[in-house]
């Protein structure tokens, strides 16, 4: 009798979330019926939803049948959440210098609880044309350069228990899908001084990582870009990356 409310708790939390995603994505207020359709959800659920939202002071109707939107509540307490955040602490400001020294993307990553590489954070790179991401998206950790820097602090039976005995999916014809590649690529990886996605998961895009341990936790950093600027600044990147790792473990 206790699972059914305990899994009717969890769909709400995610039902609030998905409307919080669907604020981020459309950027502009949404009638009720416009959110539920948007949600595939139940009118009744999201008013109920809103309503409880709204008494928290987290949305506000825009006018009247103009539709609701988030205030300025959900930005004050994530910024208040994000810069209490210790580890956060301690590496933006070398993921900062990363970013200003290559003019590059640079992302900070883990595994999460369903062994995806979860960004924790994204410092965004000032070009134009550059590799755009956002802190919580999760990869597919045999085709990310932070991924493969993660597996390669496991043993090849810990990376096995992983990923399985399988092919591995692939996103491009430059991924890796066979266990024995990937661990064959790791070992390169490791002695040349920089674990790399070049076009694996996405084929314009790059990257190189490098694992770091922090806090008894395991974690790495990437630079990402178009294929070409990575590749053509590989060896100047690697280091400056190892550097800004060292810095950040002995800190």
């Amino acid at each position: 009798m206790s699972a059914k409310p305990a899994e009717s708790n969890v769909k709400t939390a995610l039902r609030v979330i998905e409307i919080i995603e669907l604020f981020a994505r459309e950027t502009r207020p949404l009638a009720l019926s416009e959110m539920a359709r948007l949600l595939d959800a139940p009118v009744s659920s999201c008013l109920a939803l809103l309503r409880t939202l709204s008494r928290q002071g987290y949305i506000y109707e825009t006018g009247r049948r103009q539709g609701y939107y988030p205030t300025g509540r959900l930005l004050a307490m994530a910024q208040r959440i994000s810069q209490a955040d210790p580890i956060l602490e301690k590496v933006r400001p070398s993921l900062e210098e990363l970013r200003d020294t290559t003019q590059e993307t640079v992302v900070f990553g883990k595994l999460d609880l369903d062994k995806k590489v979860v960004y924790v954070e994204v410092i965004s790179s000032p070009h134009p044309i550059r590799y755009v991401a956002v802190a919580g998206t999760q990869r597919h950790v045999h085709a990310n350069s932070i991924g493969k820097a993660l597996l390669s602090q496991m043993t090849r039976e810990e990376r096995s228990q992983l990923l399985g005995d399988g092919p591995l999916e692939a996103f491009t014809s430059k991924t890796l899908t066979s266990l024995d590649s990937l661990n064959a690529d790791l070992e390169t990886a490791a002695q040349r001084g920089w674990y790399s996605n070049m076009g694996e998961s996405m084929s314009d895009v790059g990257g190189i990582a490098w694992p770091i341990r922090i806090s008894g936790g395991v974690y790495a950093i990437s630079i990402a870009g178009p294929v070409y600027r990575i590749e053509q600044n590989l060896q100047n990147y690697a280091e400056r990356l190892r550097v800004a790792c060292r810095f950040i473990e002995e800190a």
